[in-house]
């Protein structure tokens, strides 16, 4: 019996209904991770360290260790790996790792870690299920504001058309929205951030930006999270043809799963 949903899945949803009955429902697995998936497990590792340990480390080997542990997985699993990515991605990890912390500090200022990874489990009003979500960071600044912020590992950034997408930014908005449940805080005390950790960028490697959700975008994505779960539930599971080949395709698209 389905207990919760993630933003993750609200997103796949959105995208196409029976990819998400495909995956989630039915459990078909074809994308098993890659490269990129393992650059940015080992990316956000660093990022978790470097904001909670007083310590210093060498945090190029904390990336190589952790980048070679998901890289190990992923061969267990048999995916096949691109040697040459590999190794650069070893290099784009200097050109984002020694710009984190000061870009953090230039951004927001004197700032403490209220947590990292942290959990959000909460009722949804509309239904018996729960919302789930692991927030990257959040810290407070001198004025008294939390900030939620996202890591986000990319090649060399995002364009406008990404950075207003609605449904990306969703995923800051129900953060905000649950977080503020979670510990009984105003909302208009709460800021969201996407922190781009960028590869191949020549410059500003890591770019920090503010999301801004107010009460009507907060219903609206709030409608779209409760549209989504009514329709699973029920066994609403319409393809989307649209998004077959749409941005970086589907990886069901023309296999024995969906034809």
């Amino acid at each position: 019996m389905r207990q919760h949903i993630s933003f993750s899945e609200l997103k796949i949803w959105s995208e196409c209904a029976f990819k998400h009955k495909l995956m989630y429902i039915d459990q078909v697995k074809n994308f098993l991770g890659n490269e990129h998936t393992a650059f940015g497990t080992a990316m956000h590792h660093v990022c978790e360290v470097m904001l909670t340990e007083d310590t210093k480390q060498d945090y190029d080997e904390l990336f190589n260790v952790k980048f070679l542990e998901e890289l190990t997985q992923l061969k267990n699993k048999n995916v096949q790996l691109k040697s040459k990515l590999v190794n650069d991605m070893r290099g784009h990890s200097k050109n984002i790792i020694s710009y984190i912390l000061p870009e953090v500090k230039k951004y927001f200022g004197k700032f403490s870690v209220v947590s990292v990874e942290e959990e959000l489990f909460e009722d949804l009003d509309e239904c018996d299920l729960k919302f789930k979500g692991f927030i990257d960071l959040v810290i407070k600044t001198q004025d008294g504001k939390y900030h939620i912020i996202d890591w986000k590992t990319c090649s060399w950034g995002w364009d406008s058309k990404r950075k207003a997408d609605r449904i990306t930014s969703y995923q800051l908005t129900l953060y905000k929205h649950f977080f503020a449940k979670k510990h009984d805080l105003d909302a208009s005390n709460i800021e969201t951030h996407f922190a781009l950790l960028k590869r191949t960028a020549k410059t500003n490697n890591v770019e920090i930006f503010k999301i801004t959700s107010g009460a009507k975008k907060t219903k609206n994505a709030l409608n779209l999270l409760n549209q989504s779960v009514y329709n699973i539930k029920n066994s609403r599971h319409v393809k989307n043809r649209l998004s077959c080949t749409a941005g970086y395709g589907c990886e069901f698209y023309k296999t024995k799963h969906c034809r």
